[in-house]
């Protein structure tokens, strides 16, 4: 065959003349560009291209592969070419050709697609496996396994896209990825999604990622359960990063509200305060807390420390109930956990739990356990956890503890303390 005749005797199908296909190519001059030129043309016919992406250059090729009208079997054969960037330009491509795929392509063309975005997503390039990836993650046109190929993949780049925003994604594959204890980037993705669901949340939280369960908080097509928010919350005072996002959550209960009010500082404080979805109750609460907040920062200079003051008291022979009293009645709450941890000789930490748990039997059980009255468990009641009055544990006949010593201690060791 004469080196200029293109395969099967054809230079182009209908729209481009045979003359004109030479003339762009000029194969008799050697004219550069015709080939990458003609390798452009939608109407160049499929056997021209093909013919081009087995025998031009790797501009030429790529140009093949960036063109609509190239035939399913020429991309096939362009997903294995040695060029990287011929397969990454098949890879902007390809996910283009997908929809209505089957309904106008034979079932032959539709399988030689479908292999050659398999090829793309388990290209050894890192490159052309993200271009795949951000091509194709808005679409539910895709084979499932392709999408959770990518989905799996080891590069946060070519991950996140899919995580993020893939609809093909269900929430056992979700769960199923976070439980495989992938890198923070992907968890941040699956958290950014819209929706999030309650299941997924709730492997989100319980990751105990940082970023990851901020980025849920600031979702707000994240639905999360009241036992998970109450997770979240138990954790607020220790991860700043948290307070803020999960104060301007708008599906907060008004109780949750008001335990965040209870752990946070007062310029989340006045965030909360703000919203204008609370109860009057409410709002009066964390306004008396607002106000109590800045009282505990107006404090005279060289004032000492919560940690110098329970020491001072404890080397002076003060540290003892009237002290506690005294620190809970001034909602001194730092000189109270303090103080707790010393007179019951556990840490400050387990303290700070039980004081943010919500209820108020664990509370008086550790006063018992710290050898102070009842009375002083009543003061941190209500001056330190703000407890509404119908949970307020009052004492037995005015001075006793109201539990039987076997269920305060229950309550210590579910904390880890024993009594």
């Amino acid at each position: 065959m004469d080196e200029r005749s293109p395969p099967n005797g054809q230079v182009a199908a209908a729209g481009l003349n045979p003359r004109d296909a030479l003339d762009i190519l000029d194969i008799r001059t050697g004219k550069p560009g015709g080939a990458s030129e003609l390798a452009t043309r939608t109407d160049a016919g499929a056997d021209v291209l093909h013919y081009l992406a087995v025998n031009g250059g790797p501009a030429t090729r790529a140009a093949v592969a960036a063109n609509m009208a190239a035939p399913a079997a020429t991309n096939r054969l362009l997903a294995d070419d040695e060029e990287e960037d011929v397969r990454a330009e098949l890879a902007h491509k390809i996910a283009r050709l997908m929809p209505g795929l089957s309904e106008r392509e034979s079932s032959h063309m539709v399988a030689l697609t479908i292999e050659t975005l398999e090829c793309l997503a388990r290209d050894a390039t890192v490159r052309v496996r993200a271009i795949l990836a951000e091509e194709i993650k808005y679409m539910d046109c895709i084979p499932r396994h392709i999408v959770l190929r990518l989905a799996q993949d080891l590069e946060t780049v070519v991950a996140a896209p899919i995580l993020e925003y893939s609809p093909l994604l269900s929430d056992a594959d979700l769960i199923e990825i976070i439980a495989c204890g992938r890198v923070q980037e992907a968890l941040v993705a699956i958290a950014s999604r819209k929706p999030v669901n309650e299941p997924v949340s709730d492997r989100i939280v319980k990751s105990l990622n940082v970023p990851a369960v901020a980025a849920l908080l600031v979702n707000s097509d994240a639905k999360i359960r009241k036992a998970t928010m109450d997770q979240i919350i138990d954790c607020i005072e220790e991860i700043n990063s948290w307070q803020l996002p999960v104060a301007l959550r708008a599906d907060l209960s008004a109780r949750a509200i008001r335990r965040i009010g209870a752990l946070v500082g007062a310029s989340i404080l006045e965030r909360l305060a703000a919203r204008n979805d609370l109860s009057d109750t409410t709002r009066i609460y964390l306004n008396r807390e607002l106000r109590a907040r800045l009282a505990e920062h107006t404090v005279e200079e060289g004032a000492p420390s919560a940690a110098d003051a329970v020491a001072n008291a404890q080397k002076e022979g003060r540290l003892d109930g009237e002290f506690v009293e005294k620190a809970a009645q001034l909602g001194q709450r730092e000189i109270v956990v303090l103080a707790l941890a010393g007179l019951a000789n556990v840490n400050e930490q387990i303290v700070k739990k039980v004081l943010t748990a919500g209820g108020a039997k664990p509370l008086v059980a550790l006063v018992w356990h710290a050898h102070l009255s009842m009375r002083v468990a009543f003061k941190i009641q209500t001056f330190i956890m703000k407890l509404p009055t119908r949970d307020v544990l009052p004492a037995r006949g005015g001075v006793g503890f109201p539990l039987s010593k076997e269920e305060m201690r229950w309550h210590l060791n579910y904390f880890g303390i024993t009594a």
